[in-house]
């Protein structure tokens, strides 16, 4: 193993006879402790070289000791959506992550995001399927790294980005819901690298682009989704307060005086103390209802204004309309 790392780190090939003498004694590999083949094989996954590196793992019959798993995928063919074999797809996926700079956790995701393919595959030819390979794959990524003794904090981040690395996004289709859901299942501290392996997947697949119209939109919609929305919950002040202290029932009028003072909050964020707008919502308590409710409807109007330009504004930094 370390004879491939300086390979691929020095970027020189391995003589014949050495290359001879690794595949004869390549059983010694098991007397290695998991530990010491870990950092070995994390060394040579971290070098620009690292799909030479898995290549020259398996020429040398290493790989079988280390990952046998990700040799299921040699010469298995997938579908009509793919170009590739599994075993090439996920080796060229780990190319872009590689040549791309990612961390370790993307990378081993990258190169695992399909490993459950092989297990999973029904029919051959164009309409091939691979149901659940996310979840059988997400299933082999942990015992994988388990046996291989990497930290617990980093399997489960890897068998999370296989887990979820399939999620469906088409623009039209698609609602700010179910990216809620996709952003509550990974969390939005994942979600960036969520996208990274995503874009590696794409890559690896042979398409030209990286990052399509719609990954564009789906990033933008994350940081919408991902703010806290404009709503009363901003304000200092709820209805139970503005019960207690003005000694009224619940009712509309508490919905409309909250909204009419969001919108006073929006124009001028220094109002939003709980002082001056308990004194702003007992001026307004004055008011007849009919009159806050005229009020309250252009505060509304406002407010979806000013998340809609919001929006816009992401839409924009992501170049998508």
């Amino acid at each position: 193993m370390r004879a491939v790392r300086f390979a691929v780190q020095l970027g020189f090939n391995i003589e014949e006879k050495t290359a001879e003498a690794i595949r004869k004694n390549s059983g010694d590999l098991v007397a290695i402790s998991k530990e010491r083949i870990r950092d070995e094989f994390s060394k040579i996954i971290m070098t620009e070289r690292a799909k030479t590196g898995i290549e020259m793992l398996c020429d040398f019959d290493l790989l079988k000791h280390i990952m046998p798993e990700l040799e299921e995928g040699w010469g298995v063919g997938q579908n009509k959506h793919h170009i590739y074999t599994i075993w090439e797809h996920n080796i060229r996926s780990l190319d872009w992550a590689a040549t791309h700079g990612y961390k370790l956790e993307n990378r081993v995701a990258s190169l695992l995001h399909d490993v459950g393919k092989p297990r999973t595959k029904k029919g051959d030819g164009p309409d091939s399927t691979f149901y659940n390979h996310e979840v059988v794959g997400a299933k082999m990524a942990a015992k994988i790294l388990e046996r291989l003794k990497f930290p617990k904090k980093f399997i489960e981040k890897v068998v999370l980005l296989v887990r979820y690395h399939l999620f469906y996004y088409n623009v039209e289709e698609v609602t700010e819901n179910s990216v809620r859901r996709l952003v509550r299942n990974v969390g939005p501290e994942n979600m960036d690298d969520l996208l990274e392996v995503r874009i590696a997947d794409r890559k690896g697949s042979g398409v030209p682009k990286a990052e399509p119209y719609k990954l564009r939109h789906l990033r933008a919609v994350i940081e919408k989704v991902s703010h806290d929305p404009i709503s009363v919950k901003m304000l200092k002040i709820n209805g139970d307060i503005l019960m207690k202290e003005l000694k009224i029932g619940p009712g509309h009028k508490i919905g409309y005086m909250l909204n009419i003072l969001l919108d006073e909050v929006l124009d001028e964020p220094k109002k939003n103390t709980l002082e001056h707008l308990m004194a702003r919502a007992g001026e307004l308590n004055k008011r007849p209802t009919a009159e806050l409710e005229k009020m309250y409807k252009i505060a509304q109007t406002k407010t979806r204004e000013v998340a809609e330009e919001e929006f816009r504004s992401i839409k924009k930094k992501y170049y998508v309309s």
